[in-house]
């Protein structure tokens, strides 16, 4: 079946494509667009064209089989052009989204009518490049430089009531009769001597040069947002150029800057980063017709802090859940939070009040343990100990029914040992939730030694439903997020008593693009957790702040000092803490630089993930990439752990561990000797 169809609606062609499942704008699209236009010009009978889309979306974008290839003629742009140049209106009639080429198709036309519920966007920014089919500049010429910029700088989509309020829509269409509606749009329009040309409008043009100040406060307004990153420049950029420059000459522009980006090492690693979490929902040595298990009803066990969160996941997918708890109190005061959470959301207009009792229709709260009994899955949110664990697999093997997926929501424990706990091994699988569950994308997905396909697969596809971006690991201490955390941890440590100050460490990971680095986490998360009075014995400088009372944010002091809007500042006596606690070590103190403290910090992280890519533990150096872009806040712009390595070169870093003492992975030291790179 051709990729894009005609008929004619009277005196209306009605240009059709279908090219599931986004009708993505490849080739074949292409090229029936411009065939779809120009037979148009050549009938008589036609007065107007409409053009549509099959399924569930408009044009949602480019094709990505085709990133990295030549182009194959006809451009986007020179489609664009060619319906821009139409004699007759050609009106787009949009459903579903209109994202990066399809808002640049749409803009091409005439007139746009959407149904209500349609979003518009240029999202290109999030893949390290800007909207190349002159998004840039056709879209300021409708709408304003001043609203186009946050369209085309951040690529977040705009709904389509807005759009109509921008007149980026002509008309909004009834949900069930968009197709009727703009056939009927277009024969009205039909009658107008003229049409509309985004691309020879001046009137927001002239608006927008009266506030020649615009480009430069945004800027600034924005810099910390936009800091480092290249694509939103070169969007501000562009947009301006809309503004000071004819169309030909910002078309010029446009077209230099992309091709800027696109050679760009930022944006080779968003785009990267785009595929790679496309692969990780690709579990391989499974069979493609794998059947899955029915998820109509979850338990979680523990409504503390992650238990609650990881039941909001279920409540808002519209899932039922019934969550067990030991003690009233406890269990009332996990169904608090999680209202309170709803409720906060609510007020920031993310969610209805309706939106909020619905979910909280959904929830069970008890303190009987055999209500778990008819759920499909159970997820343990119990204390992080083995031998808890094991007494609840026991438990849950014993009341749930056969058939239903045992989880584990452990962030080290060995997934394999709990599963011997049970008769039914091949349904046990780890849910490893970040904390918090209810926001956090990440979810690492653990496939113990017996886990069974299916259970596999409908852990991954629930994954999705709920939102989130799932990784297949292995059995091993910490998986893939936390094995690896625990090399930069050690470092960490190990910086401090040779001299490195806490604050100067924590800089260099937020320069380098972290939200935050391993000391103002610590604080953040509480020193004292899994420490003890009891048992302590002054042997980290952990225990030592933790006995002097320095126990993180929530006593207003750990490693740095806070004032009483959190506000940290570096702590003396702290620094006094940890020269103590050096010189009874017998560390020498000197004076570390930046570059020592980085390559400390991410190298071992880099070498660990070879490890565990070498033992099997994750399936694809990508996987590991997406689990730390999504459970660790490292910065997308350098694609995550093992791109970025290939990116600093692996001889480098082979080089630089042995000189910090780091015993080499053996595959990344033989990938380094060959020239090869991970990804």
């Amino acid at each position: 079946m051709s990729a894009v169809t005609t008929r004619k609606d009277g005196d209306v062609l009605v240009v059709s494509a279908n090219n599931p499942p986004v009708n993505a704008l490849g080739y074949a699209v292409r090229a029936g667009l411009q065939a779809a236009i120009r037979e148009a010009q050549a009938d008589a009978s036609v007065a107007a064209v409409v053009i549509r889309c099959e399924g569930r979306t408009f044009f949602a974008g480019a094709d990505i089989t085709e990133f990295g290839k030549p182009m194959q003629e006809p451009g986007l742009g020179v489609v664009c052009d060619e319906i821009e140049a139409s004699a007759k209106p050609v009106v787009a009639a949009i459903h579903g989204t209109a994202l990066g080429g399809g808002l640049e198709v749409a803009l091409g036309c005439h007139y746009r009518v959407a149904v209500p519920s349609a979003k518009l966007g240029l999202p290109e920014v999030k893949l390290g490049i800007l909207p190349g089919a002159a998004g840039t500049q056709r879209l300021p010429r409708v709408i304003g430089a001043a609203e186009a910029l946050p369209m085309i700088v951040f690529g977040d989509p705009i709904a389509a009531k807005k759009a109509h309020a921008l007149e980026l829509v002509d008309q909004l269409a009834g949900e069930d009769s968009l197709e009727a509606d703009a056939i009927a749009f277009a024969r009205d329009v039909a009658k107008k001597a003229t049409h509309p040309k985004s691309s020879q409008r001046t009137d927001k043009i002239e608006e927008s040069k009266k506030d020649p100040g615009l480009f430069e406060r945004f800027r600034k307004e924005n810099a910390r947002k936009l800091n480092k990153l290249e694509a939103p420049a070169a969007c501000i950029e562009a947009v301006q150029a809309s503004v000071e420059l004819p169309y030909a000459d910002g078309i010029k522009k446009e077209r230099e800057l992309i091709m800027r980006l696109m050679a760009s090492t930022q944006s080779r690693a968003l785009r990267h980063v785009f595929f790679a979490e496309r692969a990780a929902a690709k579990i391989d040595g499974i069979p493609a017709d794998t059947p899955t298990l029915p998820i109509k009803k979850v338990g979680v066990l523990g409504a503390g802090t992650m238990g609650g969160g990881i039941t909001m996941n279920f409540l808002s997918a519209g899932i039922p859940v019934t969550i067990v708890e030991r003690e009233q109190a406890a269990l009332d005061r996990g169904v608090a939070i999680i209202r309170k959470n709803y409720e906060n959301t609510a007020k920031k207009g993310r969610i209805t009040a309706e939106q909020v009792e619905k979910a909280m229709s959904l929830l069970t709260p008890t303190l009987d343990f055999n209500a778990l009994a008819d759920s499909d899955l159970v997820i343990e949110a119990v204390f992080e100990n083995m031998d808890i664990k094991r007494d609840v697999f026991r438990r849950l093997d014993a009341t749930v029914k056969q058939g239903a997926i045992l989880a584990s929501n452990t962030s080290y424990l060995n997934i394999d040992e709990m599963a011997a706990e049970t008769k039914r091994p091949e349904s046990v699988i780890g849910l490893h939730f970040f904390s918090p569950a209810n926001v956090m994308k990440l979810l690492e997905v653990v496939r113990g030694a017996k886990t069974s396909p299916a259970v596999l697969k409908t852990s991954m596809e629930l994954a999705r439903k709920i939102g989130k971006v799932a990784v297949v690991s292995g059995v091993c201490h910490g998986f893939i997020g936390n094995r690896m955390l625990s090399q930069r941890q050690q470092q960490a440590q190990a910086l401090i008593l040779e001299g490195a100050k806490p604050w100067d460490v924590d800089r260099v990971l937020t320069e380098f693009g972290f939200p935050m680095g391993p000391f103002q986490m610590s604080d953040l998360a509480g020193l004292d957790i899994g420490w003890s009075a009891e048992t302590s014995k002054s042997a980290s400088v952990r225990d030592v702040l933790c006995e002097r009372g320095r126990r993180g944010q929530k006593t207003s002091k750990g490693f740095y000092d806070y004032d009483e809007n959190r506000k940290p500042s570096p702590s003396p006596e702290t620094e006094a803490i940890i020269a103590e606690f050096a010189a009874k070590s017998g560390k020498p103190q000197r004076a570390v630089g930046d570059e020592e403290i980085l390559e400390r910090l991410l190298y071992p992280m880099v070498n660990e993930g070879a490890k565990i890519l070498d033992e099997k533990m994750a399936q694809r150096a990508s996987d590991i990439d997406i689990v730390w872009l999504n459970g660790y806040g490292w910065p997308a712009y350098t694609g995550g752990p093992m791109f970025w390595a290939d990116t600093v070169g692996l001889d480098k870093i082979v080089a630089s561990l042995g000189k910090y003492g780091v015993a080499v992975a053996p595959m990344l030291k033989a990938k380094a000797e060959k020239g090869e790179s991970f990804n």
